[in-house]
């Protein structure tokens, strides 16, 4: 059975690109110790594979330094966590925003300064959807 595209990141492909969110452009070498460091103990011909499937799907960058491939993130970690989490949200939650935030609060362990916090964010956007109104 062939694997279905997906639109977003894998696994390892977004592990790949944190460690590219935080320094880039980085050659292969690096970007497979950084994996290394996390966890993830992979072969460098492994780590090649994946980093050029990742450029073929415009989500790095691939230019020369030397003898060196470097590679750099094409997409930000913004575009990634907004499209991974709306297609979360449509897809699990049925376009509802607030049974995420539900669902959130009952996995997740929130405590007093989070909440407090969140009271926050909820009532500044509380604010500003009622100034849209005017």
């Amino acid at each position: 059975m062939v694997r279905p595209k997906l639109e977003y990141p894998t696994k390892l492909e977004l592990q790949i690109l944190k460690v590219l969110w935080q320094k880039a452009p980085l050659p292969v070498r690096d970007v497979r110790q950084a994996l290394a460091a996390a966890g993830r103990e992979l072969a460098h011909t492994s780590v090649i594979t994946t980093l050029n499937a990742m450029a073929r799907k415009k989500y790095l960058r691939r230019s020369m330094q030397g003898n060196a491939c470097m590679f750099a993130p094409r997409i930000s970690r913004e575009d990634v966590r907004g499209g991974m989490l709306s297609d979360m949200v449509n897809r699990v939650y049925d376009g509802s925003a607030k049974e995420v935030v539900l669902g959130l609060f009952d996995c997740g362990e929130l405590d007093a300064d989070d909440l407090k916090e969140l009271r926050t964010l909820i009532n500044q956007k509380v604010k500003e959807q009622n100034n849209e109104r005017k």
